[in-house]
């Protein structure tokens, strides 16, 4: 069944053509690879520069075939700013600029070594729960051990040869950017500040797509950056090389150290980006990469790769370009919680499977939002449901595959919640109870009492997500807060029809104790009003009007708002004697 119904999904198709590849190239072992810089928060959108990969070869596992899943840290890239609104970081960090990212301190306050190995550490958290393996490369350890020394040494020797093809992209580049400009596309709507650092966070990628490509004009093209042995900076110019000895000159701008060196023992610097990456695809042998819009543009590094990489005697890889992630309200999530949202925040309000699930039903191409508001309560209800077509055998292919990917790995099935009650009911009591746990528990094993609750693990992670999502996300003004007397002066108010509705559903509370019973009930009562058939379906414009009323009549007198939580789940919640002392207030209050 599971290799039928796969046919249809992105990542069987890709997993066809990168074996289909490996089988043309004779390469018995799959490499597929994901390239993250830590220079900050590795947010949702670098997110899917990890996720595709782990999908692609956790797809050739599956099918027996050898593959490893390699994440190379580009923490040997330059630090190139200093991000606003990260906690334990100011202005003094400025003077950190240009050297390696582990060379930078990590933010104050943090455990961390360096600045790379503080905004790792999240990202390798969150791998853990979402079951994605890898084998990490620190591309500090790869040249400062001298791995790439070969490498370099045939970059340099082949500068002219790598120039001309960068020469040639520089002009093709040049051209699209004039175009665009003429064409008036490039015009950007007015962002607010806080808008503008958010989305410029999530538009950034590893921040190499933007470096320069190694030309320093007249005095000849060199694609290696020397990091100044003085003060740790590349602010250096490449001014001499000499193919016979290996000799380096710079001469660095921030210090004005000048030295020559001998690049078969120099540790202290790295090829430029977009030499160094189809460098590392022939060192690695990589048959599979994915990158961002801002690798794929003309003139980019990974365009521009596929005729550098014959150079490190390696073809470039399968490479997909993945499309933006969003996030609804973005900029508000930013300016409130200090940047835009990394895994770790997602996983906070949604289980793992729900997370993998966002990326695994969506080709790379497309762009989605991911949304932290009301819409993660309709999230979870589509889950829900596909979980339920699942078992039911009637999932489509697709859907099935991406609920599968979603679910398990190659290694095995991801832990799940063993009582996985709707989302929306456990968010609704976490509300009600203002995050009691007993109280929380109590009542949602009240909810349904065929299949009770055993104990507070059975629900967990869902129970944790929902209260970290309802006290954490919502608004305080959509929050519920239960009144705690009466409103008499409303109660005077109402007219004798009110009345007597309010009365029937006092007086049947007892016998409609339960969830489904509760819900019969709060429809019922407008129905029997009218003549009509408690279990009758009637389509009756005027009926539906008067349930409303009755329920916007309830909300009020229970919350003081026209609406809130699900009636009956709202009613079980808060306990006959409550829900009777604020409708019939003769009732004594428990």
């Amino acid at each position: 069944m599971a290799e039928k119904v796969v046919e249809q999904d992105w990542v069987t198709r890709l997993a066809d053509e990168v074996i289909a590849d490996a089988k043309d190239r004779g390469i018995d072992k799959i490499v597929c690879a994901s390239g993250i810089s830590p220079s900050g928060p590795i947010h949702l959108g670098n997110f899917r520069e990890l996720i595709t990969p782990h999908l692609v070869a956790d797809e050739i596992k599956r099918r027996g075939v050898p593959c490893e899943h390699i994440l190379s840290w580009d923490d040997y890239d330059r630090f190139r700013r200093v991000p606003k609104g990260q906690p334990g970081v100011d202005e003094s960090w400025e003077q950190y600029i240009g050297m390696p990212l582990t060379s930078v301190p990590a933010p104050a306050g943090s455990p961390h070594a360096n600045w790379a190995d503080h905004y790792k550490a999240p990202l390798l958290e969150a791998m853990e729960r979402l079951g994605i393996e890898v084998r990490a490369i620190s591309q500090t350890t790869q040249y400062t051990a001298g791995a790439y020394v070969d490498e370099v040494l045939l970059a340099m020797r082949e500068r002219a040869r790598i120039d001309e093809v960068l020469g040639r992209y520089r002009t093709l580049e040049a051209a699209a950017e004039a175009k665009q400009k003429a064409s008036g596309k490039g015009k950007r709507v007015e962002l607010t500040p806080e808008q503008e650092e958010a989305q410029t966070e999530a538009e950034r990628g590893s921040g190499a797509a933007s470096e320069d490509d190694g030309s320093e004009g007249s005095r000849g093209y060199y694609p290696f950056k020397p990091y100044c042995t003085s003060c740790g900076t590349d602010f250096t110019t490449v001014t001499a090389y000499d193919d016979e000895t290996n000799d380096l000159t710079y001469v660095c701008a921030k210090c004005g150290n000048e030295e020559t060196v001998d690049l078969k023992t120099f540790r202290h610097g790295k090829l430029v980006w977009k030499v160094d990456w189809p460098m590392r695809w022939g060192y690695e042998q990589v048959l599979f990469e994915p990158s961002g819009v801002d690798h794929q543009s003309p003139g980019s590094s990974f365009v521009v790769g596929k005729e550098l990489a014959p150079i490190f005697g390696w073809q470039r890889p399968i490479g997909p370009m993945y499309a933006f992630v969003g996030i609804a309200g973005m900029a508000k999530m930013s300016s409130s919680r200090g940047g835009v949202p990394i895994p770790n925040d997602a996983l906070e309000v949604m289980e793992p499977q729900v997370l993998r699930w966002l990326y695994a039903r969506r080709r790379p191409n497309q762009s989605f939002d991911i949304a932290f508001g009301q819409e993660l309560q309709r999230l979870y209800d589509e889950w829900d449901a596909l979980g339920r077509k699942v078992t039911g055998g009637a999932a489509q292919a697709g859907d099935l595959a991406a609920h599968m990917r979603a679910t398990s790995t190659a290694s095995g099935v991801l832990p799940a919640t063993p009582h996985p009650m709707p989302f929306r009911t456990i968010a609704s009591v976490v509300d009600i109870t203002q995050g009691d746990e007993a109280q929380t528990v109590r009542i949602l094993s009240d909810l349904d009492p065929d299949e009770p609750v055993g104990s507070i693990d059975e629900l967990q992670p869902r129970l944790g997500c929902a209260r970290r999502w309802m006290l954490g996300y919502v608004p305080a003004e959509d929050r519920t807060v239960v009144r705690s007397t009466p409103d008499l002066d409303l109660l005077g108010r109402l007219d004798e029809q009110q009345r007597e509705s309010l009365r029937m559903l006092v007086e049947r509370l007892d016998e409609h104790w339960s969830l489904d019973g509760l819900t019969h009930l709060v429809y019922a009562v407008p129905k029997v009003q009218r003549g009509i058939d408690p279990a009758a379906k009637v389509k009756d414009p005027e009926l539906s009007k008067a349930q409303r009323a009755f329920f916007v009549l309830l909300y009020d007198l229970l919350v003081g708002k026209d609406t809130g939580p699900r009636l009956p789940t709202l009613l079980l919640a808060l306990g006959k004697d409550k829900v009777k002392a604020l409708l019939a207030p003769s009732s004594p209050v428990e």
